[in-house]
């Protein structure tokens, strides 16, 4: 939950201890700083962790994280320059394939971090688990101490959460081939690769398929025959996957709004057992990105010819009665700053309007977040986004807490899924720049691995910490949930609210995200009965499942050495580096004296 920026300062130190259930992911950094002379040739490794059995292999994977260079901010007060986002593999996730990650330098009074996703499998039993990120370079070998306690829970593969992140595949020709017109024999494979990776990161790309020229100029998705040989195994959940059986929770109806059309993919997805997870998107934005009219016509023809088909729109509650369409939309997805808002028609907790439509038969509500979270303009910046508050936001240059927070407001106002507009939009120049719509990463969210850039011999999407972000939202969003189900809905939402008392005032304190997250944990095992005596990280007694929080850690080389005791200064919109929690911790290492044994560580458009 720390964006380690190059200018972060060294402090205290304390092992890495995180808490998971089986099937969940939970990830920390090891932070690298220079001092003086600066390191060279800097490689990390975690070979297993071990306890009640062994977690290696591909559960454990380490990135090299890389830096984009900004150059306006998407929120005033931020710094512009250099932000850590891009997660270069050592071993990558797809093809198994050793990418350049390592060896890397890190300049003189300079930090880098190292990522470390740890994925716990299905049959780990649970229990305390420990390991080793060991750190070499010229001159450098430190060790930094993990220990991993393993909750009696299970997370689901397929997430609770329906989310429908939308791609355009033209984009990802232009990244990986340098053109738009890449045949399918190209992009299929690459398509089927960015697919698991948003599945592993318990997001679905919905409209991530070749795609073929429709009579009317759009274009549309391919035959079903050939749907079925590319996209079934995703669909089914039979697709090779780290989360065993992960299905897409969402699929986008891509084809012309013809009776014949509709009623053949209404048919076909019915027989399948895909159409409750299906979608026509009727119209977006309205009446800037469609017409009512045209949205009226959309309705009438798939109402009529497709009833079973769920309709989805982005607007307001308010909107949709104005326009008296509340019984002809299935899927109502409102913007998050007009479902908690801070001006009128929209000041304050919208929830309550929408009772009457939720209570309607098949009718259901997502959210989206949008530019209007830092600005879709320049100049036109989000009042809201004081230091320390704001919006959430998945751009670059805000604090990982804001890229975490979507999902706790999806749970607080009772929406069952997440739309976002884009996840390639700049993905041609990704590594360099990635400022759209005023806000740098707005409907990026991957980047694309070419051999050129990362190494190997197959392309792959290669994911941005703020996917890795958004994943533990999407996680921290199913223990809410779970915590509800097994009897105490008040205490998940009273611990969310707490959290983020309204939807512009997401507070940059990553420590705060990792103690909701263990108390509800915490919870959870006691409703179930799993959850025997006290919590309590101190003892080596595994039933005593939840730890405390530990204290981050940074080891520097003898020329700082003075740099440990001093208080690390949070760079402006980054939380601090004091007191985070076991899910994301940061170890800091690096040359240290001889004597020293070891160190420790520690946006929403829909449109393409």
């Amino acid at each position: 939950m720390v964006k380690v920026m190059p200018d972060t300062a060294p402090r205290g130190r304390s092992p890495v201890h995180l808490t998971a259930a089986r099937n969940e992911f939970v990830s920390f950094q090891v932070g690298l700083h220079g001092g003086d002379s600066g390191l060279r040739n800097v490689r990390a490794s975690l070979s297993s962790l071990d306890g009640p059995a062994s977690i290696a292999g591909s559960d454990l994977t380490l990135y090299r994280e890389d830096f984009l260079t900004t150059r306006r901010a998407s929120v005033p007060g931020e710094p512009v320059g250099r932000w850590p986002d891009a997660l270069v593999p050592d071993v990558d996730e797809i093809a198994n394939e050793a990418r350049n990650a390592f060896p890397f330098d890190v300049s003189a009074r300079e930090s880098r971090a190292i990522w470390v996703d740890v994925h716990v499998p299905l049959n780990a039993p649970p229990g305390n688990y420990q390991g080793t990120v060991e750190v070499t370079g010229d001159g450098l070998s430190q060790r930094v101490p993990v220990r991993l306690t393993v909750v009696n829970a299970v997370l689901p593969s397929t997430p609770s959460l329906a989310t429908a992140f939308l791609a355009w595949p033209p984009h990802l020709c232009r990244a990986h081939f340098g053109r738009t017109d890449c045949s399918r024999q190209e992009l299929e494979p690459l398509l089927a690769r960015y697919q698991r990776m948003a599945l592993e990161h318990r997001i679905t790309l919905s409209s991530a398929f070749p795609r073929v020229p429709g009579d009317s100029g759009r274009w549309d998705m391919p035959d079903l025959a050939t749907f079925d040989a590319l996209w079934a195994p995703f669909m089914d959940g039979t697709a090779p996957s780290r989360l065993p059986g992960a299905k897409m929770t969402s699929i986008e109806y891509l084809g012309e709004y013809t009776p014949q059309a509709l009623a053949d993919f209404v048919s076909h997805f019915r027989e399948r057992g895909w159409l409750s997870r299906a979608y026509a998107y009727v119209g977006d934005e309205p009446p800037y990105g469609n017409s009512w009219d045209e949205i009226r016509q959309n309705l009438a023809v798939v109402n009529q010819s497709a009833p079973a088909l769920r309709t989805l729109l982005t607007t307001s509650i308010q909107d949709l009665k104005a326009q008296h369409l509340e019984n002809e939309v299935d899927l109502l997805v409102p913007l998050v700053n007009y479902m908690d808002g801070t001006k009128p028609p929209y000041l304050g907790d919208q929830r309550e309007r929408y009772t009457d439509y939720l209570a309607r038969p098949g009718n259901s509500m997502w959210m989206y977040q949008s530019c209007m979270s830092h600005g879709c303009a320049y100049g036109t910046n989000a009042p809201e986004n004081m230091p320390g508050a704001g919006w959430p936001s998945y751009m670059l240059d805000r604090s990982a807490a804001k890229a975490r927070a979507m999902e706790w407001l999806t749970f607080l106002e009772g929406a069952t899924g997440e739309l976002y507009y884009q996840t390639v939009g700049m993905l041609a120049s990704a590594w360099e720049d990635q400022f759209r719509f005023n806000g740098n990463g707005d409907g990026t969210l991957f980047y694309p691995g070419t051999v050129q850039r990362i190494g190997g011999g197959t392309p792959v999407p290669v994911a941005s910490l703020r996917l890795k972000l958004i994943r533990l939202g999407v996680q921290d969003y199913e223990w809410l949930k779970m915590v509800s189900d097994a009897g105490d809905p008040a205490f998940a939402r009273q611990v969310a609210r707490e959290l983020i008392p309204t939807a512009s005032q997401v507070s940059d304190d990553g420590d705060a995200f990792e103690r909701a997250r263990l108390r509800l944990i915490q919870r959870y095992l006691e409703l179930s009965g799993r959850h025997p005596r006290s919590v309590d990280s101190g003892s080596s007694d595994t039933e005593k499942q939840v730890p405390d929080s530990p204290v981050l850690e940074m080891a520097v080389p003898p020329e700082a050495e003075g740099a440990e005791t001093v208080g690390c200064g949070a760079t402006s919109g980054t939380s601090a580096l004091a007191g985070v929690l076991a899910l994301v911790g940061v170890a800091f290492v690096a040359r240290r004296r001889p004597a020293a044994a070891h160190a420790v560580g520690r946006r929403g458009r829909s449109g393409a």
